[in-house]
C-alpha cells in the first residue's frame, strides 16, 4: 500500500462504525421478515422452533468464522478501521434467499425454505458479531476507547 494512502482520512462510508450500522440494518431487515414467516410457519404446524435451531447455531459458527476473512484496513493514526465489501459473502446469502424463494414458490417446500431461512439468519448474525469483535479488538491495539 501507498504511504500517501495511508495519510490520507477514508471516507465515512467506508469506516466500520458505518458498515457495522449498515449490516445490522440489513440483518434487522431479514429477521423481521424472515421471522414473522417462520412464526407463521410454526403456528400453522408447518415448522418446529427445536428444527429451527439446528441450522441456525451450525451457519451461527459458520458466519463468526466467516468473519475472520472481511479485509480490513488499519489507520492508526486517525484511528479508524475500513473494511471492504465481500462478493463471496453475498453471492452466498444472495444465492441462499434465491434457492428460498424458489423453494416456497414454485416448489412448494415451505419446510425447506424455513431451513434456509434459519441458515441465512445465522450465518448474518455469526458473521456480524464476529466483525463487531475484530474491529473492537483492532481498536483496542491503538487504544481507541469511544469509536
Amino acid at each position: 500500500m501507498d504511504m500517501e494512502d495511508n495519510r490520507r482520512k477514508p471516507a465515512v462510508m467506508k469506516q466500520s462504525r458505518a458498515k457495522i450500522w449498515i449490516r445490522a440494518g440489513v440483518l434487522a431487515v431479514f429477521l423481521t421478515l424472515f421471522g414473522l414467516s417462520i412464526y407463521q410457519d410454526i403456528i400453522s404446524g408447518i415448522f418446529y422452533w427445536f428444527w429451527a435451531m439446528i441450522p441456525f447455531f451450525i451457519c451461527l459458527v459458520a458466519g463468526f468464522w466467516m468473519s475472520r476473512f472481511v479485509p480490513m484496513q488499519v489507520y492508526s493514526e486517525y484511528q479508524l478501521i475500513t473494511f471492504s465489501f465481500d462478493r463471496i459473502y453475498f453471492i452466498l446469502i444472495f444465492s441462499l434467499v434465491i434457492i428460498k424463494v424458489v423453494a416456497a414458490r414454485a416448489i412448494g417446500l415451505n419446510f425447506l425454505a424455513d431451513i434456509i431461512m434459519c441458515g441465512i439468519l445465522g450465518m448474518m448474525i455469526g458473521r456480524l458479531s464476529g466483525i463487531c469483535l475484530r474491529v473492537r479488538t483492532l481498536k483496542s491495539s491503538f487504544g481507541e476507547r469511544n469509536s
